[in-house]
């Protein structure tokens, strides 16, 4: 299946937090199913509901994503969720590893091709914590894409952010998604804002818990590009709501575009 790729310069981003491919309906499933934490039973059949859900997208950054334990049969759920939903690149970052039992980490599935992408390690007392970068290009004007995971404590988020801030700084056109574990009211997050080219959407849209969604902490930031249509979606199974927006790329300057003709001179 094909993205609306590059449609009038638009592409469809969407952030999902995967949970590993477990189901949880309810807070009591965190008890209930905490098996499916360690077996893989089920997951594959959830994993397809999700690539159907991602197919249409351009670009999806996945947390929480297994790069191959116990929990997922040993395998990597970034590339079979890449190549059952038809994205021709992918890139994956463990970032967590529970001996053999299980993994955790974020990816990014493109249907454009990167120029370079680049795995970061964010600070963090207890390890497990990550940031994957790719950058792109339009007739040689960057802009990057970016898929993170904070931590559950404000005071690890306060670090990270700011480790955040500081290698975003230049990066004038850029996208950056993930389960930030906060509002975007959060004082940590104001150094985002401060320090890079991220501005906050205009609406805040809960996510968490996916079955009575109150707490909106995935969120799709943007900055130095225009975007539209901010929307939840449902992601089989996860405890999160996959969040959705519509990216406009950098106009190609047709002065720098080796294919652009100069016009005819006028005749004498």
């Amino acid at each position: 299946p094909a993205g609306s790729l590059m449609t009038d310069r638009r592409i469809k981003l969407l952030s999902s937090n995967i949970q590993a491919g477990s189901i949880t309906r309810a807070y009591s499933e965190y008890v209930t199913r905490s098996w499916s934490h360690v077996f893989p039973n089920g997951k594959r059949g959830n994993l397809d509901a999700l690539a159907q859900t991602y197919a249409p997208f351009d670009v999806v950054g996945l947390q929480e994503c297994d790069p191959g334990s116990m929990r997922s049969g040993f395998s990597n759920q970034s590339d079979y969720l890449a190549e059952k939903a038809g994205f021709p690149f992918s890139s994956h970052q463990a970032t967590r590893r529970i001996s053999r039992f299980a993994g955790s980490g974020n990816a990014l599935l493109l249907r454009l091709k990167p120029f370079k992408i680049e795995h970061f390690v964010l600070p963090s007392r207890i390890p497990g914590r990550g940031v994957l970068l790719a950058e792109f290009a339009n007739d040689g004007l960057p802009w990057h894409i970016a898929v993170t995971h904070l931590s559950l404590s404000a005071s690890a988020r306060r670090v990270q952010i700011a480790y955040l801030a500081e290698l975003l700084a230049d990066k004038p056109r850029l996208a950056l998604m993930g389960d930030f574990n906060c509002d975007l009211l959060a004082p940590e997050m104001s150094r985002l804002f401060q320090f890079t080219s991220l501005a906050p959407p205009q609406i805040s849209l809960p996510t968490f818990p996916s079955w009575a969604a109150k707490r909106p902490i995935d969120h799709i930031l943007v900055g130095g590009m225009a975007s539209s249509q901010y929307q939840t979606h449902i992601a089989a199974g996860s405890d999160h709501l996959a969040i959705a927006l519509d990216l406009e790329l950098p106009e190609i300057n047709p002065a720098r575009n080796p294919s652009t003709k100069p016009p005819a001179p006028d005749a004498p």
